[in-house]
């Protein structure tokens, strides 16, 4: 049992937990709580930590089965932990990776994209993964958002993380030529829209373009979009927050595509 914050692999998960360029570097993340876990694909857990306490509640065992673990007194445990209640388990786990074909849908599903743009808070992000899986979107791409494995969006993502296919781009206007190459039409969340959202048709291959919480989309990208539209607003309000925003695009598109 590892009873020391002096342990080398303590060290490990601290900085890991903390520092997106070695998350990087090492091409893994920390997935810390019991149901997160739970939700981890098994075949890319590389360790798993517990807490003494975790380990001495018996319905906990059979969570353990086949993988190899680290028990953890509960003082080192709480040192490693990002949640102020700690559940006594944390795991690293290989970041999934993708190319961008693969979020274009299979088996005849035609593409549902959301193409981010400056997302900041890990909170939106992780909620955007969730409603995508949830809304049937068949991928994300990200571009100059907050780190996806931050252990505060990855506890967001709630499991979706590993089931949503994402692609993360350094040129985004490249990548929206390559997306429009696919005869993807590229529709624009924009306060200039003149469509309401749900006047338009998405049965077909279709893509979202959500901007930033603070700025929206920059000229540049919304230039490249097919399509502006608006979701309308009540009261004095400008625009919904872009986690909101993105559910309701997505939504309307799985609602025409289960009635068509």
């Amino acid at each position: 049992m590892i009873t020391s914050t002096a342990n080398r692999q303590v060290k490990t998960i601290l900085q890991l937990t903390k520092k997106a360029r070695l998350r990087q570097e090492q091409q893994v993340f920390v997935a810390e709580g019991l149901r997160i876990f739970e939700e981890m694909p098994k075949d890319k857990i590389e360790q798993v930590y517990v807490s003494e306490s975790f380990l001495q509640k018996k319905e906990h065992h059979g969570l353990l089965l086949d993988l190899a673990y680290e028990a953890v007194s509960d003082e080192v445990f709480k040192r490693m932990s990002d949640t102020q209640t700690p559940q006594g388990i944390l795991c690293v786990v290989r970041q999934p990776r993708y190319e961008l074909h693969k979020l274009f849908g299979n088996n005849g599903k035609q593409p549902q994209l959301l193409i981010l743009e400056g997302i900041q808070d890990p909170g939106n992000l992780g909620t955007i993964f969730r409603t995508a899986e949830g809304a049937g979107a068949t991928g994300i791409v990200l571009s100059g958002c907050v780190d996806l494995f931050s252990p505060k969006t990855v506890r967001s993502t709630m499991g979706s993380i590993c089931r949503v296919p994402f692609y993360m781009t350094k040129d985004l206007a490249e990548t929206l030529f390559e997306i429009k190459q696919q005869g993807i039409c590229v529709f624009a969340a924009h306060l200039k829209g003149e469509h309401d959202y749900d006047a338009l048709d998405y049965r077909s291959a279709c893509a979202f373009l959500i901007g930033s919480e603070a700025n929206g989309l920059t000229p540049q990208t919304a230039a490249q979009a097919d399509v502006y539209l608006k979701i309308p607003m009540g009261g004095r309000l400008e625009s919904l927050n872009a986690a909101m925003a993105a559910g309701i695009l997505m939504y309307e598109a799985n609602r025409q595509r289960r009635r068509q």
